[in-house]
């Protein structure tokens, strides 16, 4: 019997099985779709923290090499943000498709050791005091086979099955209807690796798909049709020629299709031993290119806690998923809506005051510091237990280590690291130094957060028992 089985092979359920398979955690995935790996993905941006957190499992750099690095993101014609000065080894978005990403996460899972079972479609689920049982098939009269687990994770996507059986709802709307996507040939590449701009009744974004076509999103407020009406090029070249001044040539579309952007936020994470991940709990505008990343970060935040309940950590570990994650999914949720919002403004008054808005407020230190973290995801942390160290919940930076090395590296063995030194138990704590002296004792998260900072051994120890789990085996070894 596994001990967790996690719904969906997207990107945060691969992520989510590769982290837990390292941990020595029996794990089993569930995916409806076929083994066959789809290029019709809509993300394409990955972020400086994701990228740390890939960094942290030894897979950013053979991710970088398949992209394009954007340092900066020109929004509403003469408005940047500088992704430059982030303080991170990434100081970028990279541009790259999505199914990059997938395979990279579907290599490493396969490697640890996670079980991953395609034409698999959940039609039941059922929890008690001990465990979960799945069951896939047509129906659950009918059901193939039944699967069973300590705990379950949805991470099955906008039309979760998980959702629904655990009956939480997902409370939102749309907010742009009948955008076409389109990946097309182009006879004239555009300037910028990334151009996007709205206009009157239209906005377009192009960005290159990284085998010669190039991906097209494009809406026209005038033309709002069901998602099954067919695209012509033709619309698609009008609303682009319209949103950006030129089509840029487009032709040879091998695929075109329609689409709506939700923003939906299931309110509760977590029922009991069934979770929910990525966009099985929430779906964002496609703005800002934050809804994998998001999904990437519940996952990393998620793995390591399942992991430490089930090595022996309290229960209550789990709960702190929900406080921590569910927080960041609606500032997400703000900040894109905020963001499409704006790209769609149709007035040219409105638009004139949306670039003078959005010119002074990243005038200021304060504030630009505050929306380039936020976008790239370097910037959020977690609430910190009352009399804490002021670090605890925040970002660990990458800091070099005595000896060579960087904190991140040492991370790749997918357990805590403890910046400084102490007599811990190794097998799950990693113990390391920093090329600098001076600071606290910091005990590091699997998923780059500071869990624990201080001077106190009691401390520590509380730290370990609570985050951890298996001390008391350990230290009987």
């Amino acid at each position: 019997m596994s001990e967790v089985i996690v719904v969906g092979a997207g990107p945060a359920g691969l992520l989510l099985a590769g982290d837990l398979a390292e941990a020595g955690i029996a794990v089993t995935v569930l995916e409806r779709r076929d083994g066959r790996m789809s290029n019709l993905s809509r993300a394409f941006a990955v972020h400086a923290r994701t990228l740390e957190q890939l960094d942290a499992r030894g897979l950013a750099d053979r991710l970088v090499s398949t992209g394009t690095p954007l340092r900066s993101l020109r929004l509403f014609e003469h408005v940047e943000i500088d992704l430059g000065t982030l303080p991170s080894r990434f100081p970028y978005l990279l541009v790259t498709p999505q199914y990059n990403v997938e395979q990279l996460l579907l290599e490493r899972a396969l490697r640890a050791g996670a079980e991953i079972i395609h034409n698999a479609e959940v039609v039941g689920l059922s929890q008690d005091a001990t465990g979960v049982t799945v069951a896939t098939g047509v129906t659950v009269a009918t059901a193939d086979d039944t699967y069973r687990a300590a705990y379950v994770v949805g991470a099955d996507g906008l039309h979760s099955a998980v959702r629904r059986l655990i009956g939480q709802p997902f409370p939102g709307k749309s907010v742009l209807k009948s955008i076409m996507l389109a990946d097309v040939k182009v006879a004239e590449p555009p300037e910028e690796v990334l151009t996007a701009n709205g206009v009157g009744d239209a906005f377009a974004f192009i960005a290159p798909f990284g085998d010669g076509y190039y991906r097209v999103f494009a809406w026209d407020r005038d033309h709002v049709v069901p998602d099954d009406e067919p695209v012509a090029l033709e619309e698609v070249r009008d609303v682009t020629r319209r949103a950006l001044g030129t089509d840029f040539g487009m032709y040879e579309a091998r695929w075109m299709s329609r689409f709506h952007s939700d923003e939906r936020q299931a309110p509760g994470y977590r029922v009991g031993r069934v979770f929910l991940a990525g966009d099985a709990a929430h779906v964002h505008s496609p703005a800002g290119g934050q809804g994998m990343n998001t999904g990437l970060q519940d996952a990393a935040n998620l793995a390591w806690k399942l992991a430490s309940v089930l090595h022996g950590a309290p229960d209550a570990l789990l709960d702190t998923y929900q406080a921590e994650r569910h927080p960041v999914g609606r500032s997400v949720l703000r900040s894109s809506g905020a963001l499409v919002r704006a790209a769609v403004i149709g007035s040219t008054v409105g638009r004139a005051l949306r670039g003078f808005a959005a010119g002074r407020a990243l005038s200021v230190p304060r504030i630009r510091t505050k929306i380039t973290g936020q976008l790239s995801g370097i910037g959020y942390t977690y609430p910190a237990p009352d009399g804490a160290h002021e670090l605890v919940g925040t970002r660990a930076r990458d800091i070099p280590l005595a000896g060579g090395g960087r904190l991140y590296e040492a991370l790749r063995e997918r357990r805590f690291v403890l910046v400084g030194a102490a007599d811990v138990p190794d097998r799950l704590v990693k113990v390391v130094a920093p090329a600098t002296a001076g600071g606290p004792l910091m005990l590091i998260r699997p998923d780059g957060y500071v869990g624990w900072a201080g001077a106190d051994a009691t401390g520590l120890r509380q730290a370990l028992l609570t985050l951890v789990g298996d001390v008391h085996h350990q230290a009987a070894q």
